[in-house]
């Protein structure tokens, strides 16, 4: 496959699609080191913030791992193929996916605490600019749901835990459907928004227990909302 230069809209997503047909082909194998950004930006003629912006995805998706200071590199391929059969597995009904929930409500709160007492300031200024660009978003009613999942994969990576970091990952693949149903639902993206704003605000203060009580409060709406978007569906 040749890379072809860029020329769409949202043009992050057009970069991963290509990145995931090399993969496909096999042109970039599990474990090999992928090109710099810089040289990435050059091959695509694209910006480096766009290249960055798909390589955040990517890592999000669990296609690739960055490595600080080590470079970027095609993740082996037992966590991903493990994905689809484990939703399977897992969401075959409300209560499977109640319990989910449940999981993501005991480890986010821990998630953002572990952020508080750790984030650095390039890990807030990733933060605010997400929160700015889901202001934007929703004032010019597009979906955010790239926005909301990278908001807690930099609060992840934030908390400087690489199981929790890959297992945070597995359980946003699991609720992607469910989340994005939630984030349609009259007045959840200003809940959505402030829950955040909570959150950046108590780790700015480097306040961990303060993290920890708006992630619980915020996740248990979202976790309460998806029950009742769900309810009102099958009610139709």
């Amino acid at each position: 496959m040749l890379i072809e230069p860029v020329k769409r809209s949202r043009i992050y997503e057009r970069i991963v699609e290509q990145i995931r047909a090399l993969i496909r082909e096999g042109r970039w194998a599990p474990g090999d080191q992928i090109p710099p950004e810089r040289e990435l930006a050059e091959r695509f003629r694209v910006s480096r913030t766009s290249v960055r912006e798909a390589l955040r995805a990517l890592e999000m998706q669990g296609v690739i791992d960055s490595r600080q200071g080590g470079g970027t590199f095609v993740r082996t391929a037992d966590t991903e193929a493990l994905v689809p059969p484990l939703a399977a597995a897992i969401l075959r009904g409300r209560q499977e996916l109640a319990e989910v929930l449940e999981v993501r409500e005991l480890i986010e709160p821990g998630i953002a605490r572990g952020a508080a007492q750790r984030a650095s300031a390039e890990h807030i200024a990733q933060l605010e600019s997400l929160l700015e660009r889901q202001r934007h978003c929703i004032l010019e009613g597009r979906p955010f749901v790239d926005e909301d999942t990278a908001f807690h994969y930099t609060l992840a990576q934030a908390a400087d835990n690489h199981i929790l970091l890959r297992l945070h990952n597995l359980i946003l693949d699991l609720l992607r459907e469910s989340r994005q149903s939630y984030l349609h639902v009259p007045d959840r993206p200003q809940l959505s928004l402030r829950g955040h704003e909570a959150i950046l605000s108590a780790i700015k203060a480097h306040d961990p227990q303060a993290a920890y009580d708006a992630s619980l409060e915020h996740i248990t709406l979202v976790r309460d909302g998806i029950l009742r978007a769900l309810e009102t569906e099958a009610a139709k």
